[in-house]
């Protein structure tokens, strides 16, 4: 087993370096005080071809893996745009991946080049206010009449629905009185974000100010019957088919964000000067930031083996978990020492740790809580009996 990166892999990190670099901290840093969809960044990760890095090669995209996903995400994080830029672009790399899999080629060819060529945004509209990661108790109901469903409910925590065009919905076919397994009942659906029938309310958050989050109100939005993702009801089924590539992804994400932290704050430490000598010098400085990085080396290890994984076809979930919650502490914790470091300064946001700690606690929550990794390492590694 060998983690070390391909010469191909490496040309793909330093060629998303190259895109990066015309959007630098001063750039993210405005975008967080002034809020605003980076389109121009989008744009230019479209353009570069770096969009439909894990999509079919048919449709445009470049038949890469998850671990060329991972390494594109976790240098776009690590550039210095952290989860605002990593989320710009996350919805595009990983959640038309129940469309690769389980769509049609019709669907592929109709859905994905847009998608790619950067001409559609795409929200994943699943979490709802009352269910939370009950993902199987969902209450957006669709109604199937004849040749189209008509849909009605609520969703929360939608990312970028402020500027997408698409949107892919789960939603409730079969009232959950009536569903004879635990899994069924629920459908998917990609289709048109029609404003005329979803209305969509952003909500204020503590970071992460360039990519909306929001509410959706749906109240009868049409859905053609040709917009469903494989069979009626299977719909759970084929979301979970994208998680573990969601969560290694976060994991890559969260400890490039945990680098951008650390190379900062070892700079600072050497270059702050106190009681005549730089602060670097000192123990009580060095070997916080010492551990972070052990911390972030081993996450990413986690991080490969699970993406490594997958790319195999074979069995990932405890893996990807893992990586996800270890990416997420490791990064939250550098981000927070990186703040330390730089003392009262840390403070400032023109030092841009600040900016990096309050979206350090995105991939700590979503989209899985740690209780609930916990919980799943525990059922299906260690043998426990099931908690919830």
């Amino acid at each position: 087993m060998n983690f070390s990166l391909t010469e191909e892999q490496q040309a793909i990190r330093a060629a998303v370096e190259q895109v990066c670099a015309d959007f630098d901290d001063d750039y993210w840093l405005k975008k967080d005080r002034d809020g605003g969809f980076p389109l121009d960044f989008h744009a230019a990760l479209a353009g570069a071809g770096w969009l439909g890095i894990a999509m079919p090669t048919d449709v445009g995209g470049a038949g890469l893996g998850i671990t060329e996903a991972a390494i594109l995400m976790q240098t776009v994080a690590e550039s210095g745009g952290g989860m605002a830029a990593a989320s710009a672009v996350h919805m595009n790399i990983f959640g038309l991946h129940p469309v690769v899999v389980f769509g049609t080629k019709e669907q592929q060819r109709r859905w994905l080049p847009p998608l790619i060529a950067g001409e559609h945004k795409a929200c994943f509209a699943v979490t709802e206010p009352n269910t939370g990661l009950n993902t199987l108790k969902l209450k957006t109901k669709a109604v199937r009449h004849g040749d189209h469903y008509v849909v009605n409910g609520q969703k929360i925590w939608i990312s970028t629905a402020q500027v997408a065009q698409k949107m892919l919905l789960l939603a409730r076919t079969t009232p959950i009185e009536e569903v004879t397994g635990p899994r069924g009942g629920l459908s998917l659906f990609y289709t048109d974000l029609d404003r005329a029938t979803v209305d969509v309310r952003e909500i204020e958050k503590m970071g992460r100010k360039a990519v909306d989050s929001n509410e959706l109100f749906i109240d009868g939005l049409r859905i053609p019957v040709e917009d469903r993702i494989g069979e009626e009801g299977r719909g759970f089924d084929y979301i979970l088919h994208g998680m573990n590539p969601e969560r290694v992804l976060l994991a890559a994400e969260a400890i490039g964000l945990g680098r951008a932290a650390l190379k900062r704050a070892a700079a600072y430490a050497k270059e702050r000067v106190v009681f005549d000598r730089p602060i670097g010098m000192n123990q009580g400085i060095q070997h916080p930031l010492a551990e972070r990085w052990m911390e972030l080396e081993s996450a990413q290890l986690m991080m490969l083996k699970a993406a490594w994984l997958y790319d195999r076809g074979d069995s990932c979930g405890a893996e990807a978990n893992a990586a996800k919650y270890l990416g997420a502490e490791a990064g939250f914790r550098a981000c927070e020492t990186a703040v330390l470091t730089h003392g009262g300064m840390g403070y400032a946001k023109e030092y841009h740790v600040e900016r990096y700690l309050r979206e350090a606690m995105l991939p700590r929550i979503a989209p899985v809580s740690p209780q609930l990794i916990f919980c799943f390492i525990a059922e299906k590694v260690l043998g426990l009996p099931k908690s919830y």
